[in-house]
């Protein structure tokens, strides 16, 4: 008796088949770890999967040139100060 082999779902990501997770996680250039993470939040289909990793990638990736949130409230709260003692120095 001749059975059709089952054919994959193309867009959803089968954990159990190490192929296609080796695939993906060379794609995507994550962990296995990573992946079944991402999996188990979001759910496995790959276009939500890789779009997941991209929002990771871009949230985490500030330029180097870019300073701290401290720095940036620290140089701001001495201009104002400079700011408002020149003013008076000027009404004086």
């Amino acid at each position: 008796m001749r059975r059709p082999k089952i054919q994959p779902i193309r867009n959803k990501l089968d954990l159990t088949d190490k192929v296609q997770v080796r695939i993906v996680t060379r794609r995507l250039r994550v962990t296995q770890a990573e992946l079944a993470e991402i999996v188990g939040r979001i759910g496995n289909s790959i276009a939500s999967i890789s779009k997941e990793v991209h929002l990771q990638r871009t949230k985490g990736s500030v330029p180097a040139d870019v300073p701290s949130a401290e720095v940036i409230a620290s140089v701001a709260a001495t201009e104002t100060v400079a700011a408002e003692t020149i003013a008076t120095s000027e009404t004086h």
